[in-house]
């Protein structure tokens, strides 16, 4: 049995932008990895704007299939992704380490929230295609045995 990489979305609250990448990689890509999400200073829910707007759009409830999770519950990551907390984002040892950047949609509005909800549509896509080359190329990619 082939073991998928693990990916880890991080962000400081995992309310929002981190989960929101945890439903779509899930959606996305968990034929080729699995998706989790954390961070460090955890709220008592996902964000409600995201929850709607994630139903609305992917038809994915993300209340039925997760929850605000902290960094000390995730596996051991092969894939770490920070959604953009800059020097407060959670740590989490992972080989491969990338910074989306993306800003905090809570509070702005729909319209923002479509963009960045777009942004980790197409980052999560892009995310799956790179890892899918290299298990395909025959490479062990990011330590995977």
């Amino acid at each position: 049995m082939e073991v998928k990489p693990k990916v880890a979305f991080v962000c400081v609250h995992n309310s929002c932008r981190s989960q929101m990448a945890e439903a779509l990689g899930k959606y996305y890509a968990s034929d080729i990895f699995e998706s989790y999400s954390a961070g460090t200073d955890i709220g008592s829910g996902i964000d409600k704007d995201a929850v709607r707007l994630i139903k609305e759009i992917y038809g994915i409830d993300m209340e039925k299939t997760q929850h605000p999770k902290t960094i000390d519950e995730l596996p051991k990551i092969d894939v770490k992704i920070s959604m953009g907390c800059d020097a407060s984002c959670p740590h989490v040892q992972a080989e491969m380490i990338e910074d989306w950047g993306l800003e905090d949609p809570t509070g702005r509005g729909d319209e923002f929230f479509r963009i960045v909800i777009d942004e980790i549509d197409q980052r999560v896509r892009d995310l799956r295609e790179s890892l899918k080359f290299e298990l395909e190329a025959g490479s062990r990619p990011l330590g995977v045995q």
